[in-house]
Formats: C-alpha cells, structure tokens, sequence
C-alpha cells in the first residue's frame, strides 16, 4: 500500500525500540544504524525517481546527499522543500537516518509507528513542519517501508499524493 489516501492506515509498526537520537542541530541518528549496504541501496533507489538527482545537501552536515528534484521538474509545493528543491537527504553512512518533508497527512502516523521523529529545528519553525528524521532501514523489510516514505516526500515536493 501507499500514502496516497489520507483516511486509509498503510504504515505497518517498526519493531523495536526508537533509536538514540540528537535532541538539538545537527540532528543524528546515534544507536541502530543502517548497514552501509541498505543505505545505498536506498541511494539507488532514489536515483530511479523521476526528476530526482543527487547531490551533496545544501543544508545538512559534511558528507550528507541531498534528494533534488531537477528544474525541469513542476514543483508547486514550496513548503515541500528543506532549501531550494532539496525534498530530501540521507546522512553520511556512520549516521544513515534521513530528513524529508513528508505530506502533513502521513507526519503523525510516521511518528506514532517509530519510523522518525520531528527535526528539532522544524519545531522552531525555520523549516518545514513537516521535516521528519526517518531512521535509517536495518534490513530490507525496512527499506522497502523507508523507500515508501521517501516516495510520498518526493510525491509531495511534485504536488501530488501518490504517483
């Protein structure tokens, strides 16, 4: 399933504990970390997007590839967007977890089922509401869920629910 019904439940519960994350800026993933392996798989992945390539983020740490979707690109969601057309970017690979805009409609199901948490700084409002840390997939159960939910913030940065 995907989210592309906001009256329909589509995310499953991840096990386990939340990972041990930063309270404040950077904001990092710091226990349960994505095998190097799923990370770039996810990369990969992404690159079959659409209009999506990759490059390094405009607003995250050292070593952090950004999601950007291209100019040719309709984007009408500006509040889609980290900075410029950044929808998206994953950490450097001791980190592995990512921030996304996801759609307003999916945010608290993403957080009550354990797959991320707010940015703190989207709390104080100098970014999206929206901007959400997705912990980094620890199998490929995960990165199928994970995926899904890059898919729904790079559907979101196009102005669309599903696609």
């Amino acid at each position: 399933m995907e989210p592309d019904d906001p009256r329909r439940e589509w995310l499953p519960y991840r096990t386990g504990d939340r990972p041990r994350t930063t309270a404040d800026d950077p904001h990092r993933q710091l226990t349960q970390i994505a095998p190097v392996e799923m990370q770039e798989e996810l990369v990969e992945r992404a690159r079959l997007l659409d209009g999506t390539y990759l490059a390094p983020s405009q607003i995250s740490m050292p070593g952090s590839r950004g999601f950007v979707l291209d100019d040719s690109t309709p984007a009408p969601a500006s509040d889609a967007f980290l900075v410029d057309r950044e929808y998206a970017h994953i950490h450097p690979t001791y980190d592995g977890s990512l921030h996304m805009v996801l759609p307003s409609h999916i945010v608290m199901q993403v957080v009550e089922r354990g797959w991320g948490e707010q940015h703190p700084v989207a709390r104080m409002g100098l970014i999206p509401q929206t901007t959400l840390m997705i912990y980094g997939p620890r199998d490929t159960a995960e990165l199928d869920v994970v995926f899904m939910l890059l898919k729904a913030s790079w559907n979101n940065a196009r102005g669309r629910l599903a696609g």
